[in-house]
């Protein structure tokens, strides 16, 4: 029985997979049109699996000879200089033929290469006459090893030298990893293991030559639907396949380790609930849970703070600009699958599990830095709680009286940048465990952000604001009604922080009724 699978590589008749046809095609394409490509993509993001699947396109194909070899586990000697790297590389090549059951496998590996001109010479010899299709995956291995540059200066050399019909190279290279090659060529010189030859710029790759690869790797809403209708065919449950299929996208945008790890957990840990429900309680054991893509971002978050601080403002601040999409933080996040950026410039967080776990992270931080504010919320979260029910008009209110007694006009500065976040901080004890929030990231900006509180059933819309005037409060009655008309629930709440002087404000908490809706209206 085929199952849902998150673990390496997935293979058709074992595992679950959505129908990625029309991806395969468009590669294909791209290698009999003689390119040479990286796809980098973020971490699980099935960059293997397509490999793996290229392979069998190309088994039944006696027009093309196949050469599918990874980095990954080869270890540090094959990098240690050029003449190691040359006999790695042909072992592995040579290996790989004869696993295939190529004739001429053992002519690849050779003793006397032992440079990258002799590697370049063999190449043109064993490729003559053939279409060879090299596929390295797991080039990231290569991250600090400057040999793999001059290894692509080969390739790159042999493939200008091609059309003018004096060598035979491969018919197409394609590369695979999280780096692309310009990425990996900037790590190695700032740990110092590149020096910049004369007029070589940071930026010249020694694969200018790739061509552009602008497959979408992330899964379609249709593409999820062909995985569940396949899933349905075998266990019959009567789900809503494209209601499904939508409702896992909208928490993942289609990053594929996600969709699969939902579906997962919907299967094995919650009793086969393909239901709205269960979509909702899978997101939130996923977001609770350890695993290795998560511990990456974590892990780049400390490693790299200019990642960090970049989510922060994206996520909480609504900085959704960018100065520039070549600055190196916004191509870092681009390049990890955290960030997204469209055409105009503007930034997002890649998808509403990435956001639930980035605002987990900085609330954490923040929960941290005030222990009383922690000891406050666990107080009261049997008052708030009740019969399964959250009571977002208690919790708001108790958060006025706890906002109000412990913060004063000296904090304003800090508050201009981190008052939201405070709040987050306040919910988070509430629900862990037992709900989840996430932030609404089109409706982020410096001015308002929306808070959505999936909580049991029910779910809970808390636009939070800076204090910018009664013409900018009333509009923004205007725009959570627009949210909730959206989302078809009958009572929101408004939270505004008012950083005015202690004279100047008006706290309050009341209901308002507008167009038969509801707002819990607090200003604190």
């Amino acid at each position: 029985m085929k199952k849902f699978n998150v673990a390496g590589l997935c293979v058709p008749g074992k595992h679950y997979m959505v129908n990625t046809k029309d991806k395969l095609l468009r590669i294909m394409n791209l290698i009999q049109d003689e390119q040479y490509f990286t796809i980098n993509r973020a971490r699980q993001y099935g960059k293997t699996t397509t490999i793996f699947l290229l392979e069998k396109a190309f088994a039944s194909n006696p027009e093309f000879n196949c050469i599918s070899i990874s980095f990954e586990g080869v270890g540090a000697e094959m990098f240690e200089n050029d003449e190691k790297f040359c006999r790695h590389f042909l072992l592995l090549v040579s290996r790989y033929l004869q696993l295939d059951g190529y004739e001429f496998a053992d002519e690849w590996f050779c003793e006397d290469v032992k440079n990258f001109i002799q590697l370049g010479e063999h190449i043109s010899k064993m490729c003559a006459g053939k279409k060879v299709v090299l596929m390295i995956d797991e080039v990231d291995a290569t991250c600090k090893n400057s040999v793999f540059l001059r290894f692509l200066a080969m390739l790159r050399n042999l493939y200008l030298q091609r059309p003018r019909g004096k060598v035979s190279t491969f018919h197409s290279v394609l590369l695979a990893g999280v780096h692309d090659i310009k990425n990996i060529k900037l790590k190695l010189i700032t740990v110092g293991l590149h020096s910049l030859q004369p007029k070589e710029g940071e930026y010249n790759s020694p694969w200018n030559i790739a061509a552009d690869f602008e497959v979408e790797m992330s899964f379609s809403p249709e593409e999820i639907t062909s995985m569940l209708e396949d899933y349905e065919a075998d266990h019959g449950t009567n789900m809503c396949i494209k209601t499904i299929a939508y409702e896992l996208y909208r928490y993942t945008n289609g990053y594929p380790f996600l969709v699969s790890r939902l579906c997962q957990l919907i299967e094995e840990a919650l009793n086969r609930d393909w239901t709205i429900p269960g979509v909702q309680d899978a997101v939130k054991i996923i977001t609770s849970e350890k695993n290795t893509l998560f511990d990456d971002l974590f892990k780049n978050l400390v490693n790299t703070p200019e990642i960090n601080e970049l989510m922060y403002a994206v996520l909480l601040l609504g900085n959704k600009r960018a100065r520039s999409r070549r600055s190196q933080s916004v191509e870092w996040g681009e390049l990890f699958g955290y960030l997204r950026v469209d055409r105009s410039g503007e930034l997002s967080i890649a998808n509403k599990i990435f956001e639930v776990i980035l605002i987990d992270h900085f609330v954490i931080e923040e929960a941290m830095a005030a222990p009383a504010n922690r000891e406050v919320c666990y107080s009261l979260r049997d008052n708030i709680i009740a019969g399964g029910i959250f009571n977002m008009e208690l919790c708001l209110r108790k958060f006025a009286e706890f906002y109000n007694s412990v913060y004063s006009e000296e904090d304003i500065p800090a508050l201009e940048r981190h008052a939201r976040l405070i709040f987050l901080a306040y919910l988070h004890p509430l629900v862990n465990g037992y709900g989840f929030y996430h932030i609404e990231s089109q409706f982020t900006d410096a001015r308002r952000m929306d808070v959505v509180l999936d909580y049991g059933k029910n779910q809970y819309i808390v636009e939070l604001k800076l204090w910018y005037g009664e013409v900018a409060h009333r509009k923004a009655f205007s725009q959570l009604l627009g949210y909730m008309n959206a989302k078809n629930v009958d009572q929101g709440y408004l939270l505004t922080f008012d950083l005015r002087s202690k004279k100047n404000r008006q706290p309050k908490a009341e209901w308002i009724s507008i167009d038969g809706k509801q707002i819990f209206d607090v200003v604190v």
